[in-house]
């Protein structure tokens, strides 16, 4: 059983098992909710729908390269896991408007604070990649 937000240790502190078991690992929901934001297109669904509601085609036309499918699969795996709300209208034709759920707004701060440090750190990471690729071209 999963530890409530209150019993949960901080990242840095928490106490792992010398070997970590991929079944823990794999059942973790840490590790569930960063496979979910690595995905290609999800971080920037979430930045737009963070702004306000998109009808399907205004979303779709917002998020360049985007595929028809992949921008689905996107909203419906987001839909599936309660951080993005499908509304469908009954017009000729059918109207779909997608927006933040209360829940998926709970992770605008947390995305935020990450945003916030890569954009404060972007440089620091250029210049180690750089020295790294320096040094194992040596």
């Amino acid at each position: 059983m999963f530890p409530t937000p209150a019993q949960a240790p901080s990242f840095a502190t928490a106490e792992l098992p010398a070997t970590v078991p991929s079944a823990d690992y794999q059942a973790c929901p840490v590790t569930d909710i960063v496979r979910l934001l690595g995905d290609k297109w999800t971080l920037l669904v979430i930045a737009r729908l963070a702004r306000r509601p998109y009808h399907y085609n205004e979303l779709h036309r917002s998020i360049e390269d985007i595929s028809r499918r992949m921008l689905t699969r996107t909203l419906r795996t987001l839909e599936a896991d309660g951080l993005v709300d499908r509304t469908a209208y009954p017009t000729v034709p059918p109207t779909v408007r997608y927006s933040l759920t209360p829940l998926g707004e709970t992770l605008l701060d947390p995305l935020s604070a990450i945003a916030g440090w890569a954009v404060d750190h972007a440089g620091d990471i250029a210049a180690a990649r750089l020295a790294h690729t320096g040094a194992a071209a040596r």
